[in-house]
C-alpha cells in the first residue's frame, strides 16, 4: 500500500487538502505531501477529483 505525490506534476491547489486534511497538507513549497498513509478509500478520492493526476495509491 502506498500513497505517492508527483512534484512535477502538482500545483499546490490544495483539493487534496480539503477532501483528505489527515492524509495531506501542502508543504512549505505549496507542493501536497503525504502525512498519513493509513487511509486509502480516501486518498483514492483526492486522487480522482486532482486536476493534473499528481497522486499515485497502489493497494
Amino acid at each position: 500500500m502506498s500513497i505517492n505525490i508527483n512534484k512535477d506534476k502538482c500545483i499546490g491547489c490544495g483539493r487534496c487538502t480539503e477532501i483528505c486534511p489527515n492524509t495531506f497538507k501542502l508543504s512549505n513549497e505549496g507542493k501536497s505531501e503525504v502525512i498519513n498513509k493509513n487511509d486509502l478509500n480516501c486518498a483514492m478520492k483526492a486522487s480522482d477529483q486532482c486536476p493534473v493526476e499528481a497522486i499515485m495509491v497502489n493497494e
